[in-house]
């Protein structure tokens, strides 16, 4: 008797265990390990992957035949399989959780057309473009090797980090290996496509993204797990992507926080990959124009070597940069302290414009005037029905006027009392991208202003001519021949945010901004509104991220935080906590952080809490399955009251 051995796709952290199914004979040339099926469950009909065959079963009764085959293909290869397992044991979830993280959704269309291979393996790449790093060339050579290479690579300033990521995956192409890439956003996976298409051959490859149809993202994923395409790119679900013959693995900027997903049991994309290029032998290579913590701790052990250019290559190659906030600019200018565009920044600018060139204005939050605070006292202003915050949308309502509104509920603030001081007044505490232009615009009459965000929508590149564009992090388009200047405004609202990674999110924005800008001996000018005594500008007026990402290392291994310890974050009402935690068997070293209340969300109702709970980075294990543990048990139970159990969180403040 064929048995198949299945996870069903039930979210229940108690049945997070293969079930032994007999195969009906009419099944039996049609079952794969790995491919989809439906059985029945507990009297129901639900989905299942099939995790291995065998002959024997451990179950004494009579097994339940599998109810449906819809097709033979192997979508869940041995490799991501055991991937999937050693993802849900890191963050205390369960497999069917992962999986669905993993698999896309079928599309028997797609399973019909078959997927086209390439002709031809290419040749190794030319190594120029990473002869301005030392290693770079050996890099390449080992990938072409096959050797498990392993990398945290800060590029230089202006660098076409698209092309030298598809020159790596060259490099594991020619050498018979499959590579496997993960950006944070659309748009830098078209950049990283553009690349592909000139330097891959075609059919070699292939594109995972979030926005395509449920049909093509299949095809393309079957493109890979039928080997067809050797490399993959994508954004962060790509992460679990089959690769054949995997021998590369790369994360580009680790720090964005879209490479951590929102659902359960909320993986990084950076960690999934570290552990992908560990279970697989194969190379890794974390990169950005910035470093974080954790990529620092993984050159610190050894796990990985720096990949970095000389001082001299950097200088030639990097802007300059300049504070508003040192000595000689406050002598000359005093309210360039205060001043949200001081003339230092305004001259900056008009240089510049005057000389051809576009500048790119960088401002922290989206909208017009997302944040409101009452104008005497500087509390921040609520809604009087649900306390959410009150800001001011772009678009004017009738008569042209601009109300302040709930971000919420959306309902109209016509009139404002401090619940403090009783001030009737308003003032913005925070000026989004599209307030800023209408400011730009008047300050700079006759100049083609542009915005790029969310709000108005993201641009990927803007012609070379004389223009200000407006943009938030992570949405600075691309200027043909490089920016001639960057303001990076209202530093204030990055560098004071209450956040652990509040130093390295901040440089790891600025960065990938002044990165668009030309080289100082081009006339290329960066300027920060922000102290230059702070270290964050200082590591980037010297554009030394691995300094502060090792000072910050410093000091979190001083205080006990990630990524030196792991954390895990338990939310939920005071009573499933006190339930949950009594459950617990956390280990012997183990810190109990809290309670403190959670921050409300939109809709949330009931009061809520937030526990932390710290071990050694070794003891992270241990603490992983001792959660699972507890919500197993309390899954069996059928305890109603949610516990939401996250892992290495983000969000630690």
């Amino acid at each position: 008797m064929q048995v198949a051995r299945v996870v069903v796709d039930v979210p229940l952290a108690h049945l997070d265990r293969p079930f032994d199914y007999a195969v009906p004979e009419k099944f039996a040339e049609t079952v794969q390990a790995g491919c989809r099926v439906r059985v029945r469950f507990h009297g129901r009909l639900v989905d299942g992957v099939v995790w291995e065959l065998g002959d024997t079963t451990d179950f004494s009764g009579a097994l339940q035949p599998l109810s449906h085959v819809p097709s033979g293909e192997p979508v869940l290869t041995p490799q991501v399989a055991r991937l999937v397992r050693a993802v849900a044991d890191r963050y205390a979830g369960t497999a069917s959780d992962v999986l669905r993280l993993a698999l896309p959704p079928r599309r028997a269309a797609a399973e019909k057309r078959p997927s086209p291979t390439p002709e031809e393996l290419p040749p190794p790449p030319d190594q120029a473009g990473f002869a301005r790093y030392p290693a770079g060339p050996a890099l390449l050579t080992a990938l072409a090797e096959g050797r498990p290479a392993r990398a945290v690579w800060t590029a230089l300033p202006g660098e076409d980090w698209p092309t030298r990521l598809v020159e790596l995956c060259r490099a594991a192409l020619s050498g018979r290996r499959g590579a496997l890439v993960v950006v944070p956003d659309g748009k830098d996976l078209d950049r990283l496509t553009a690349a592909a298409e000139r330097l891959l051959p075609a059919d070699s490859f292939t594109v995972l993204r979030a926005d395509d149809s449920k049909e093509l993202r299949y095809r393309r994923f079957l493109a890979a797990s039928r080997g067809a395409a050797q490399v993959v790119l994508g954004t962060r679900a790509a992460m679990f992507a089959p690769v054949r013959d995997l021998g590369l693995v790369i994360v580009w900027d680790d720090g964005d926080d879209l490479h951590s997903d929102d659902h359960a049991p909320y993986p990084h994309a950076r960690d999934v990959l570290v552990q992908r290029a560990w279970l697989d032998s194969c190379a890794a290579v974390v990169a950005g124009t910035s470093r974080t913590a954790e990529a620092a701790l993984l050159v610190e052990s050894g796990w990985a070597h720096e990949l970095v250019a000389d001082r001299a290559v950097l200088r030639s190659a990097a802007p300059r940069v300049q504070a508003l906030g040192d000595d000689f600019e406050l002598a000359r200018d005093p309210a360039a302290r205060t001043a949200r565009l001081p003339s230092l920044a305004y001259e900056a600018a008009r240089k510049a414009l005057a000389a051809g060139a576009p500048v790119l204005v960088q401002v922290p939050r989206r909208g017009y005037v997302p944040s409101l605070s009452c104008a005497r006292c500087r509390a921040p202003a609520r809604c009087a029905h649900c306390a959410g915050p009150l800001g001011i949308s772009p678009r004017p309502g009738p008569e042209g006027a601009r109300i302040p509104a709930c971000r919420w509920c959306a309902r109209p603030a016509a009139t404002f009392d401090c619940p403090h001081c009783h001030a009737t007044k308003l003032r913005a505490a925070v000026v989004g991208e599209s307030r800023t232009a209408e400011e730009l615009a008047r300050a700079f009459a006759g100049t083609t202003v542009r915005t790029s965000g969310s709000t108005s929508g993201v641009l990927a590149s803007v012609p070379g001519g004389p223009a200000l564009v407006v943009a938030t992090p992570g949405a600075e388009p691309v200027a043909d021949g490089g920016y001639g200047a960057a303001l990076l405004l209202d530093s204030w609202a990055l560098l004071g945010r209450a956040d652990l990674r509040a130093g390295e999110e901040t440089l790891r924005r600025w960065t990938n901004a002044a990165a668009l800008v030309r080289p100082a001996a081009a006339g290329g000018l960066v300027v920060v509104a922000a102290d230059a005594a702070h270290a964050v500008v200082q590591a980037l007026v010297r554009w030394d991220p691995a300094w502060l990402a090792e000072r910050e290392l410093a000091d979190r291994r001083q205080l006990g935080f990630p990524p030196v310890t792991r954390m895990a974050s338990l939310s939920g009402s005071p009573a499933a906590l006190a339930e949950f935690l009594a459950t617990a068997r956390l280990p012997a070293d183990a810190d109990l952080l809290g309670p403190v209340p959670e921050r409300p969300r939109p809709g949330q109702d009931g009061e809520r809490e937030r526990y932390l709970v710290r071990v050694p980075r070794a003891g992270g294990a241990a603490l992983a399955h001792a959660l699972a543990e507890v919500q197993g048990v309390r899954s069996a139970k059928k305890v109603p009251e949610h516990v939401r159990v996250q892992l290495d969180p983000l969000d630690l403040v």
